[in-house]
């Protein structure tokens, strides 16, 4: 069975070793990775992981019509590994399958719904812990504390991203689905949340996010770190986002992800079989030079950005700014009443 993770990147070379590591340990068994503008040598430590055989690179450069991520998919559609694959997902470098069910692998996921078809992974954002100075470590171990796993607002804490057969239903690609239907194949088309309950047909065709407060976290989670410690925040704050049409990162974006709440150790499953995957890998010299490199090169730019008054300010911001806390329930159906009122409008 091929499993294949397609993923976008840029200036993300200090944390791919640790990502690539423990989604092979997961299951995936091919890796479709695009890069553009990078300065921190991403695109050479791809090239040479392409060389090592753990995944294939392909350079996108712009400019996009609709931002270097949509670019990126619009370029898999057709890729010989991309019409190979059994099942497909897209995911993000601050995204980690964390699965709970049998041995922890996808064969284990697909074992316990054997009739799915697409599986909804919704996020558990993980906050970033009060971690200030960037350290090369992993992230999955830096940042244990996440969101309560039922929690109704902010809505984005119910977004997923799809892991689904790519059995011809789905003419196209998506960030955090697949889209443009076809009828023939939604027949057979079996949608599941991370707790392996079938989720209404309306998800066939639409949704970003599974039910608010339903936490469908029994058999699957999508461990999100999209803060990091606050150094590497800042950097991550000059890059952009990969779709231009997203707002930019800022305290808006940290203060709805900043939820340290509980303590979550699903992920620690693959400790041991992850870390010898990235102990083999920095065994190449060439890939641990690279490593190092980009480390370098992250605290570098921290520092270069902290005499750029803006950057500097966001920082003293993050500094002043304690962990967000999650609303009570009744302020939280409150915003969630506005929303729909707001649709319904």
């Amino acid at each position: 069975m091929r499993i294949l993770a397609i993923t976008s990147v840029k200036n993300e070379g200090a944390f791919l070793i640790e990502w690539l590591a423990h989604h092979r340990a997961v299951g995936f068994t091919d890796f479709l990775v695009f890069s553009n503008d990078c300065s921190d040598g991403t695109d050479a430590m791809l090239d040479r992981l392409a060389a090592l055989g753990w995944l294939t690179h392909l350079p996108n450069p712009g400019p996009w019509k609709e931002g270097p991520q949509w670019a990126a998919l619009k370029q898999a559609r057709d890729h010989p590994l991309t019409t190979g694959a059994d099942w497909i997902a897209v995911i993000d470098v601050d995204e980690f399958v964390a699965i709970k069910t049998g041995d922890g692998t996808l064969q284990a996921l697909f074992d316990a719904v054997p009739a799915a078809t697409a599986f909804a992974l919704t996020w558990r954002l993980f906050g970033n812990c009060g971690v200030v100075r960037y350290e090369d470590r992993p992230v999955t171990a830096q940042f244990p504390r996440c969101a309560p796993a039922a929690m109704l607002w902010p809505w984005r804490a119910s977004m997923f991203k799809t892991l689904f057969a790519n059995d011809g239903t789905y003419e196209k690609l998506g960030v955090h689905r697949p889209q443009a239907p076809r009828e023939a194949g939604l027949a057979n088309s079996l949608w599941v949340d991370g707790s392996g309950r079938k989720l209404p047909a309306l998800y066939q065709r639409q949704r970003l996010f599974t039910p608010p407060g339903s936490a469908p976290y029994d058999l699957v989670q999508l461990n999100h770190y999209p803060l990091g410690a606050m150094e590497s925040y800042v950097v991550k704050c000059e890059r952009g986002r990969s779709n231009r049409q997203q707002g930019g990162f800022d305290m808006g974006y940290w203060v709805e992800r900043n939820f340290c709440t509980e303590e979550d150790d699903a992920v620690r499953r693959y400790d041991t079989a992850a870390g010898a995957l990235r102990a083999e890998l920095m065994r190449d010299r060439d890939l641990a030079k690279l490593h190092a490199d980009a480390v370098a090169w992250r605290r570098a730019r921290f520092e270069a950005l902290m005499r750029d008054e803006p950057y500097r300010a966001l920082f003293g911001r993050l500094l002043l700014c304690p962990p967000s806390q999650p609303l009570s329930e009744a302020a939280a159906r409150a915003m969630v009443g506005y929303g729909q009122r707001a649709q319904e409008a």
